[in-house]
């Protein structure tokens, strides 16, 4: 075999052996989405009202507009949530992030529990009459876990608020749920909504 020959050969192995490793690559980078999106709550897996049905909008891609406190400006456009209300002053709302990474959800999901550690603090700061109180409900052993909140405001114009909060992450996909009606702490529907966590936390996939 002459030098242009062998030179040829040489040159056709190596584009072989590139090819051969971005045909290799292409199912991992392919693999990476989850193939469907995560599902979100139907109105029967939230916290039961005792005189009124749940109903829910539709799932709608970006942030929800208003912000839910505490944890909004966190929220990125990617972001898809679903609206749920009663025929009383109860609502609720669940916003689902994907993530690029199982580490960025796992950061994400510590934002938005460092949020909703500082509440109350940031809730006053906001709005001077306002004034806030909170609780941690514990953490919830589902997937990669889930935290529970519970934040109490008192306007001086006498509205009084309760609202219980939730950050879970399933892999790459962190879900923040938010329950709220009039009232104080002894309203909180608190074991209703540590299940309601469960089931939003386990069938995102």
């Amino acid at each position: 075999m002459n030098v242009r020959a062998r030179g040829a050969r040489a040159a056709l192995t190596a584009l072989a052996a590139g090819a051969a490793l971005a045909v290799a690559a292409v199912p991992a980078t392919a693999a990476t989405p989850p193939s469907d999106p995560p599902a979100f709550l139907e109105p029967a897996e939230l916290p039961p009202h005792p005189s009124s049905d749940w109903y829910a909008g539709p799932v709608t891609a970006g942030q929800p507009d208003p912000l839910p406190m505490c944890v909004g400006e966190a929220l990125p456009s990617t972001a898809s949530h679903r609206r749920y209300w009663t025929e009383y002053d109860t609502g609720a709302l669940q916003v689902t992030v994907v993530e690029r990474s199982t580490q960025r959800a796992r950061e994400f999901a510590a934002l938005l529990r460092a949020d909703l550690a500082d509440c109350a603090r940031t809730v006053m700061e906001q709005y001077p009459d306002i004034t806030a109180t909170q609780k941690y409900y514990g953490r919830l052993d589902v997937e990669e876990g889930a935290h529970v909140y519970g934040v109490h405001t008192v306007a001086e114009w006498g509205a009084s608020d309760i609202n219980l909060f939730s950050v879970g992450r399933d892999g790459r996909t962190v879900t923040v749920v938010k329950w709220g009606q009039m009232g104080t702490f002894a309203h909180a529907q608190v074991p209703d909504f540590r299940a309601t966590t469960v089931a939003a936390v386990d069938k995102l996939y």
